[in-house]
């Protein structure tokens, strides 16, 4: 039984010193852990828990981000399959024993799979275990796992040091009993690592989690074979690449030796790794660098301690500088070099992604698509994960435009390009002035993103990201609106025949209804596109002798050219020409049919005083005018105590005694004489009020004489501004839906006046202002239809100028699908990614576009895409006509709309009178399209005080397309790669060869 002991005990001994048969068993058993990346969706894939490795890769996160992506339409085409045994393996509770990377990141490819972005971390690592210096090796580990390149036995399992182990183990158990027992650690480097990437929080929190740890480190040391040697010395060179070394703000997470000494010393990884190689290098220099080295190596048992505590860290740093001396590890001579200098930690310092020159905007877009898309939300995170993407832009055509905006900024390159002139630049500096181009390709059922830059070194994206008045773009909007109505008409009447047609009521003022009738009871031709071509020479007045009623108030109107102004032009060469007051009259006539053809209709109100609908309309407009009134005293209000509020509402107020008690008595009805005195004497400090007189006012204008909207009369203010201010008082902390809820009465007592039928005249005008509100806001429902930002529309014929502003980038998708003959298809910047590659987690996703929706008649998209050629053939972008030619010479179809916005500020005063004005800034846009596959827009923009010194029109962008030309035309007379997003040429098929000549027997 003792020789039974004895050879026991001596097989254990045999097998915690060679590992022989855990070598053997999981070398066997790690060559059935498989994976492969098969077609299609995998029915084998086991995604991991959250471990900080598999959270900071995005390897966790795959679960709930397929089905989001999928539901934005992209689909899986190729992921991973795990074979059965590392399927069994992972559900038993093992991390997936696989070669796990130690960089992850974002990268970005263009269409010509050229880099955008790219990002790597941890960014500075050692690519092979023969660059780490020696002199680290040796203090690791003599630190972390004294025999773990031990050249005695080649079969090792390095995930367990034996006596280190039984050791831990035992001082645990002591440690149980007595608290104040030293209990030391008996990890090795392979559980450490499988710890801090895998295990919760990166921490071991239980017995179960040790023992896990341990397990997955075995199987992973042996998938290689039996002969552990390159997996151990790999282990040390994870380790230092990957050990996290806490965070540090501006930094973020700090993963790695390399990016440690960077983030938290400011030293060069280069510089460090050579001092510390050359033992001849300078004693001070090599001294500072191998202790800030041992520091960080010794602070990853408590990094967020020790890296926030840097006189403990210094001691413990020193305390090992003497052991490792003691012990032989280092000389001397290292040992008095480091221990002369201080650590001194930096608390700044700055991580930076790299990106190529001309991308800088393009890949802070599409990272913010991108982040949008995933769901993430920083794009610190998304630049963390192991992902790459694949963009519909053209880096190489993106650089040289970019190149072009930003030469154009120097006056002298500004000139020589012809941008400086009448309608160009002027006196205005160059730069100043903020250009934005962007460029689509219709292709493979979507509008590609080809080109998307500018010369604005900041975040701030012109294109999408703001609101801008781009003047007289607007037109083609309503042009598009008008065309639209047209073809709705044609659709309802057209089956009708003339007699029926001839019938038919129609209100009086619903021009475009009474035009259809009569077209189609006479007309030969009754096709759609005959019907809309004959709209299209229908003839408006440019004149800006009438005045027009809209917007609530009285407005005129005037044209860019005052030749215009005595002209009757058709609708075709109003947009040619852009010609406002025309297209002011087209709004109307546009309003006007919306008013009497919308559901539930109540233009017909203004017929019949004595219709019951009237009441009803009159108290919603006391609604929605009281509301209105009501948002924009919150606004002027919120926040401010009492004592603010009440000085703010007599700012706007000429101090007299009876405006002053109005509003003191309605603030604060509880207050007695005196205290009014006392009130008018401090807002009246250069008149007397008797005390005989304070009391007859304290009586005469108590609250309970007189209603609100009287008060507000009394005190020159508005009613439910003065009702406001004394609600905040009592409310101070109160939402504005409590305020709108709570003025609901006060709101319609300040407008009951308009009740009264006496009073018909008045309510007319009200009348027609809500029906006109109305009106637009199915106007907006067709313009957003077609991409129109914004979720409302400027209730005036001025939208049709530009009033309700627009985006630059929804203007070029309303070019798309007037281009694609009124098919609205998605926008793509992305339309390829992949996850983990070569991990069991591995996902590649393509975007499959949807079918694309009809929003508009083919008819209509060609007849106003034939009139954007008429602006570029004579019209206001005539400069553009003849630029752009195929490779034969013969010319390519452009089309354009241009327009100019000057915004300005204004301050009116009481009565509506214009005090001052300033401009706050200048836009000129051109949207086009060239061909019949590429659009876009250029915009060049001007904000701030220095926008008054402009003078320029979109005359400006449009000269920029011309100058862009010779780089443009390349991409615009590739041929289509059909069936993909590549931006490469199609291959030239080689012609057929002829048939081999068949001989017969003669």
């Amino acid at each position: 039984m003792v020789l039974g002991g004895a050879a026991v005990g001596g097989l254990a001994w045999y097998e915690a010193s060679t590992s022989y048969f855990q070598s053997r068993y999981l070398t066997e058993w790690g060559q059935r852990m498989s994976f492969k990346v098969a077609p299609g969706k995998s029915d084998a894939i086991r995604f991991p828990a959250n471990g900080p490795f598999d959270q900071r890769l995005g390897y966790s996160a795959l679960p709930q981000l397929m089905p989001r992506l999928a539901a934005r339409g992209y689909v899986v085409t190729e992921q991973a399959r795990i074979s059965a045994d590392m399927a069994r393996a992972v559900d038993a509770g093992l991390f997936a024993p696989y070669r796990e990377k130690t960089q992850g990141g974002l990268t970005i490819t263009d269409c010509n799979n050229q880099a955008l972005f790219t990002s790597r971390f941890p960014e500075r690592v050692y690519d092979r275990f023969e660059s780490v210096p020696d002199l680290l090796v040796r203090s690791l580990l003599y630190i972390e796992n004294r025999e773990l390149l031990s050249p005695e036995h080649a079969t090792k399992n390095p995930a367990i040091e034996w006596d280190r182990f039984l050791k831990a183990a035992a001082d645990q158990l002591i440690r149980k009993i007595d608290a104040d027992h030293d209990a030391h650690g008996g990890s090795t480097l392979a559980t450490q690592i499988e710890k801090y990437r895998h295990s919760p929080e990166g921490r071991t929190s239980s017995p179960r989690e040790k023992l896990q740890q341990m397990a997955s480190a075995s199987l992973r040391a042996y998938l290689q074979g039996e002969d552990t040697t390159a997996v151990r010395r790999q282990l040390a060179l994870d380790y230092l690449n990957t050990v996290p070394l806490a965070a540090k703000p501006g930094y973020g997470e700090v993963i790695g030796i390399g990016d440690g000494m960077a983030a938290w010393y400011g030293r060069d990884f280069g510089e460090v790794n050579a001092l510390l190689r050359d033992p001849n290098a300078n004693p001070a220099q090599r001294g500072l660098a191998y202790k800030q080295a041992l520091s960080l190596m010794i602070s990853q048992r408590r990094p967020s301690g020790f890296l926030a505590d840097q006189k403990a860290l210094e001691s413990l740093t020193n305390a090992h500088l003497r052991l490792l001396t003691s012990e032989g590890i280092i000389p001397d001579a290292l040992r008095d070099a480091a221990l002369s200098q201080p650590l001194r930690l930096q608390r700044s310092a700055q991580s930076v992604a790299t990106h190529s020159l001309g991308g800088r905007k393009a890949a802070v877009v599409t990272r913010t698509q991108l982040s949008s898309l995933l769901g993430v939300p920083r794009l610190y995170d998304l630049d963390r994960m192991d992902m790459s993407a694949t963009s519909s832009l053209d880096t190489a055509l993106q650089r040289k435009v970019t190149e072009t905006l930003r030469a154009i900024s120097n006056p002298e390159a500004a000139k020589e390009a012809g941008l400086v002139g009448e309608r160009m630049l002027g006196g205005g500096d160059p730069s100043k002035v903020i250009y934005s181009f962007t460029l689509f390709e219709r292709a493979n059922g979507a509008n590609l993103v080809r080109v998307q830059t500018d010369n604005f070194d900041q975040p701030f994206d012109i294109n999408e990201g703001t609101k801008l008045d781009l003047g007289s773009t607007a037109k083609l909007r309503t042009l598009v609106s008008y065309l639209e109505i047209i073809a709705r008409l044609y659709d309802k009447l057209e089956p009708l025949e003339r007699e029926a047609l001839l019938k038919m009521p129609v209100a009086q003022q619903d021009h475009l209804t009474q035009w259809a009738v009569t077209y189609l009871a006479d007309a030969k031709d009754r096709s759609l596109e005959a019907m809309l071509q004959a709209a299209m020479d229908r003839k408006y007045s440019a004149s800006p002798a009438e005045s027009f009623f809209t917007g609530g108030g009285l407005l005129t109107f005037e044209n860019f050219d005052k030749r215009d102004n005595d002209r009757i032009v058709t609708v075709r060469e109003s947009l040619q020409r852009s010609i406002n007051l025309a297209f002011i009259r087209i709004m109307r006539d546009i309003v006007r049919h919306t008013m009497f053809n919308m559901p539930s209709s109540s233009a017909t109100l203004l017929d019949d005083h004595k219709d019951p609908k009237r009441q009803e309309y009159l108290a919603r407009f006391a609604d929605r005018e009281g509301k209105e009134f009501i948002l924009r005293f919150y606004k002027k209000y919120q926040g401010k105590s009492s004592s603010e509020a009440l000085e703010s509402l007599l700012q706007g107020i000429h101090p007299t005694p009876k405006r002053l008690t109005t509003i003191f008595r309605s603030l604060d009805p509880g207050a007695d004489a005196a205290q009014l005195g006392a009130f008018l004497e401090q807002n009246l400090p250069n008149a007397s009020v008797e005390s005989s007189s304070i009391e007859r006012l304290y009586e005469a204008y108590s609250p309970d004489r007189y209603d609100l909207a009287d008060r507000g009369y009394l005190a020159g203010v508005h009613p439910l501004e003065l009702w406001l201010v004394g609600y905040l008082r009592t409310h101070p902390k109160a939402t504005l839906s409590q305020v709108i809820a709570d003025s609901a009465d006060e709101r319609q007592n300040v407008y009951r006046w308009l009740f009264k039928t006496r009073f018909k005249s008045a309510q007319d005008v009200r009348i027609k202002q809500l029906v006109e509100v109305e009106a637009f806001l199915e106007i907006h429902k067709m313009w957003k239809r077609l991409g129109y930002p914004f979720d409302t529309l400027v209730p005036s014929y001025a939208t049709a100028l530009g009033s309700s502003a627009d985006r630059p980038a929804a203007l070029a998708e309303l070019v798309g699908v007037l281009l694609n003959d009124g098919v609205r298809l998605p926008t793509v910047r992305l339309d390829q990614m992949q996850f983990a590659k070569g991990t069991p987690y591995e996902t590649r996703l393509a975007y499959v576009p949807p079918k694309g929706e009809r929003v508009l008649p083919s008819e209509v998209a060609r007849i106003a895409r034939e009139t954007m050629a008429l602006v570029v053939e004579n019209g206001t972008a005539k400069r553009l006509s003849g630029v752009f030619k195929r490779p034969d010479g013969s010319p390519i179809t452009v089309g354009g709309k241009t327009g100019t916005g000057d915004h300005r500020f204004e301050v009116y005063g009481k009565g509506g009178v214009l005090i001052s004005e300033r401009v706050v800034s200048r836009s000129g846009t051109l949207v086009f399209y060239i061909g019949e596959r590429h659009f876009g827009t250029v915009t060049a923009y001007v904000k701030g005080p220095e926008a008054a010194n402009y003078s320029f029109t979109s005359s400006l962008p449009a000269q920029l397309l011309k100058v862009l030309a010779p780089q443009l035309i390349g991409e615009i007379n590739r041929s289509e790669n059909i069936g993909t997003g590549s931006c490469k040429p199609a291959p030239v098929a080689a012609p057929e060869a002829a048939p081999a000549e068949t001989k017969t027997a003669g």
